[in-house]
C-alpha cells in the first residue's frame, strides 16, 4: 500500500511539474535572445511568383514585404557557393549534370518554366532573370533581410565557406542555416556556432518524443528554430483519390502529432521559433497562425502577404 501510495504521489508530482513548465519554461529555461522574428517567409524566394532562387523572386519578395528569404545552397567545381535547391540542373535547366561538375561561368540559365514543388499542377514562367545567383549577391542585395539557407549536401568546404560569407557579411545575427540530416546540422553548429542552426529530422523526432513523454521541459535545446511541414497538406498535393488508406492515415497520424499549438506555445516561450512549410492556400496559413506558429513559408509571397493584412497579421516585430 505504502509503495502504491509513494509511486502515485511521484508521478503526480512529475506530471503536474511537468504541466506547470509546459506552460511556464521561462521559471526553469533562460529564453532565447531573438534578433529577428519572421511571420512572412519565402520558400525559395516565392517559387510561384517567379523563377525559384533567382534575384528577381528575391528581390520582388522583399519588395512584398517578406520578413525572411529562404534558400538552398551547393558549390560548384571552382568552390563557388551557389544559390539552387537541386544538386543537378536536369529539372531547372534541362542538362544531365550536377553543379558540383562545373564551374560557376560554366553554369547553364534556368529553363522559361519551371513546376512548382509545393502546388499541384502549377508552373511558373520566368522573365529575362533566368541566372543561378551566388550567395553573396543575396547577402549583397538584402544586408537587412534575414535569410534562411538549407545546406542541401553534407560538404565540409560548402558549409566552411557559407559561415565565411556570413561573417563576412556580418549576417551571424541574420540567418539561420541547418538541413533535415542531423550530421550536416552538428557540422554547421561546430564550424560557427555562432549561427543560429534548425532542427534536424532526428531531433523534431526526438523533440516529439519529449513532448510526449512530458521531458520536454526538463531538456535544453540548442536549436533555435523549428522548421517542420503541414503533413495535411498532401491531400493537395497529389490527387487524394490516388492516396492509399496507408497513407492518408500515415499523413492523418503525423498531422496529429506534429501540429500541437501547447507544443507551438512552449517552443515560443522559450525564444524558438516555429516555421510551418510549405502553405500555399489561405485556409493553411490561417490553421498555422492559429496554431500559434511564428510564421508560415510560402511559394506565393504575395497571397500570404494579402492575407496577413486583412486579417492583422502585423509584420513580424
Amino acid at each position: 500500500m505504502c509503495a502504491a501510495v509513494y509511486v502515485l504521489s511521484t508521478v503526480t508530482g512529475y506530471v503536474l511539474t511537468s504541466a506547470l513548465l509546459l506552460k511556464c519554461p521561462n521559471l526553469l529555461h533562460r529564453k532565447k535572445r531573438e534578433t529577428f522574428v519572421s511571420k512572412h517567409i519565402s520558400h525559395r524566394g516565392g517559387a510561384g511568383e517567379n523563377l525559384e532562387n533567382t534575384m528577381t523572386a528575391f528581390k520582388h519578395a522583399v519588395d512584398v514585404g517578406t520578413d525572411m528569404l529562404e534558400l538552398d545552397c551547393h558549390l560548384t567545381k571552382d568552390e563557388q557557393v551557389v544559390v539552387s535547391h537541386d544538386g543537378d540542373l536536369q529539372r531547372t535547366c534541362g542538362i544531365n549534370t550536377n553543379i558540383s561538375d562545373v564551374t560557376y561561368s560554366e553554369l547553364p540559365p534556368y529553363l522559361c518554366r519551371l513546376g512548382v514543388t509545393f502546388q499541384r499542377e502549377c508552373f511558373c514562367e520566368g522573365g529575362e532573370d533566368k541566372r543561378i545567383p551566388l550567395l553573396r549577391d543575396v547577402f549583397d542585395a538584402f544586408p537587412n533581410t534575414p535569410v534562411n539557407i538549407d545546406i542541401k549536401v553534407n560538404n565540409d568546404t560548402l558549409i566552411k565557406k557559407v559561415s565565411e560569407l556570413v561573417v563576412k557579411y556580418d549576417r551571424e545575427h541574420l540567418t539561420v542555416w541547418g538541413n533535415a540530416s542531423n550530421q550536416i546540422v552538428k557540422k554547421c553548429y561546430k564550424e560557427n556556432p555562432h549561427i543560429p542552426v534548425l532542427f534536424s529530422l532526428p531531433r523534431v523526432l526526438q523533440l516529439l518524443g519529449l513532448f510526449y513523454t512530458g521531458l520536454l521541459p526538463f531538456v535544453p535545446i540548442k536549436e533555435q528554430f523549428l522548421e517542420i511541414p503541414m503533413p495535411s497538406i498532401i491531400t493537395k498535393l497529389q490527387d487524394p483519390s490516388r492516396l492509399t488508406r496507408g497513407q492518408r492515415f500515415i499523413a492523418w497520424l503525423a498531422d496529429t502529432l506534429l501540429m500541437r499549438k501547447a507544443l507551438f506555445d512552449h517552443l515560443t516561450a522559450r525564444g524558438i521559433q516555429v516555421y510551418i512549410w510549405v502553405l500555399n492556400d489561405e485556409d493553411d496559413f490561417q490553421r498555422a497562425f492559429d496554431l500559434g506558429a511564428t510564421g508560415v513559408m510560402t511559394d506565393f509571397p504575395t497571397k500570404l502577404k494579402d492575407f496577413m493584412d486583412r486579417n492583422s497579421l502585423s509584420k513580424a516585430e
